[in-house]
């Protein structure tokens, strides 16, 4: 009786230490040097946590993955990162770029720029964050079973279109957040 009970005082010592010895949130996502705010999620699992909500997709249920830019009324252009799934609904990130006849360069550019920094700074100090939502002109821009996010710039939306798109071909669960 006396060997049980020292064999089970020793079992559960040894399952305590193993417990210690592991972290503590072990479902939290582990940070890493990345710029762009993609992180380890997860596992099975790519998530976006942006300013117009979030999106949490099984990767197991990602059918495609896909970039795209097209120009919408001729008046903005849209970049597209577009996640398919199994399933009813389509996840689509976007950043919208206004259309210039010249170049990046050019002051019709940097004058479209500006506005739009303008309008997003006005829209936070005053508590608004209706520059970070997806904007909808019922019925036209209504689409049954989308999920529609908006990143505020191209370098998020590349970031995330990296992190998507390894999580898928790895496997491996990630987490991105942006804005």
């Amino acid at each position: 009786m006396m060997k049980l009970l020292i064999l089970v005082i020793s079992a559960l010592m040894m399952f305590s230490e193993m417990g210690h010895s592991q972290s503590n949130n072990q479902n939290a996502p582990a940070q890493t040097d990345n710029p762009s705010n993609d992180q380890r999620g997860k596992r099975g699992y790519w998530e976006a946590n942006l300013a117009g909500g979030n999106y949490v997709v099984s990767l197991s249920r990602i059918t495609s993955v896909s970039r795209h830019k097209y120009v919408l009324d001729g008046a903005v252009i849209v970049d597209e990162v577009t996640v398919d799934t199994e399933g009813q609904s389509l996840a689509r990130f976007y950043f919208i770029s206004p259309v210039t006849t010249a170049g990046p360069d050019s002051g019709t550019a940097n004058l479209a720029a500006r506005a739009l920094e303008i309008a997003n700074k006005t829209a936070s100090e005053h508590g608004s964050s209706a520059q970070d939502m997806v904007q909808k002109k019922y019925p036209l821009t209504t689409h049954s079973k989308s999920i529609e996010y908006r990143l505020l710039t191209e370098a998020q939306l590349g970031a995330l279109y990296q992190s998507v798109k390894a999580a898928w071909q790895t496997g491996e669960g990630r987490a991105f957040k942006g804005q």
